[in-house]
């Protein structure tokens, strides 16, 4: 029986075996999966999980905090539709103010952004969002508006957001 200890704790896995030639530990979701050779004894995978017991805790915590997180940050549905009042309502705000106005708006999930402002004029602001401040959601909409005039991070696309929210990184640092 093959067990996976770290500093006198027991850490469950899932053991698969199949058609493959190396053996590979995975941490997903919270879990930890074991793949390994069809034929390949119990002893070895055994070696080699006590190689990598230090790795598997450690990578397990890191893994165990980011599906607590995800939790902790759920969108509920009052929280969509009150990112999509400020949205909408910043947008028609902004619009007035720098005398743009964009192709379509979307709020959807987006991975390595809080905005994005495409060539085409179409601005897709995060669901993430919807946890966040007012004021937070205001600078990023504030920021793709801007990009409709400076598509760029230029001095003069920074000095323009300054002018429309003199506080803007009071707000970008609620973000973090």
């Amino acid at each position: 029986m093959i067990k996976i200890e770290y500093q006198g704790k027991e850490i469950p896995y899932k053991l698969q075996r199949s058609k493959i030639k190396n053996l590979y530990i995975y941490i997903k979701n919270g879990e930890v999966i074991i793949k390994a050779p069809l034929k390949l004894a119990n002893e070895k995978i055994q070696e080699f999980v006590n190689k990598k017991s230090k790795w598997i805790y450690n990578s397990l915590n890191k893994s165990c905090e980011k599906v607590k997180k995800e939790k902790e940050e759920k969108i509920e549905k009052e929280d969509i539709e009150r990112l999509t009042k400020i949205v909408e309502e910043n947008i028609y705000k902004y619009s007035k103010i720098l005398n743009v106005m964009p192709k379509k708006v979307r709020i959807k999930e987006l991975k390595y952004a809080w905005g994005s402002c495409s060539s085409n004029k179409n601005i897709s602001i995060n669901l993430k969002l919807a946890i966040k401040e007012e004021k937070a959601v205001e600078y990023v909409v504030l920021h793709e508006m801007c990009h409709l005039i400076h598509m760029n991070h230029s001095k003069s696309f920074w000095n323009l957001v300054e002018k429309n929210m003199p506080k803007y990184k009071e707000y970008k640092k609620l973000l973090a």
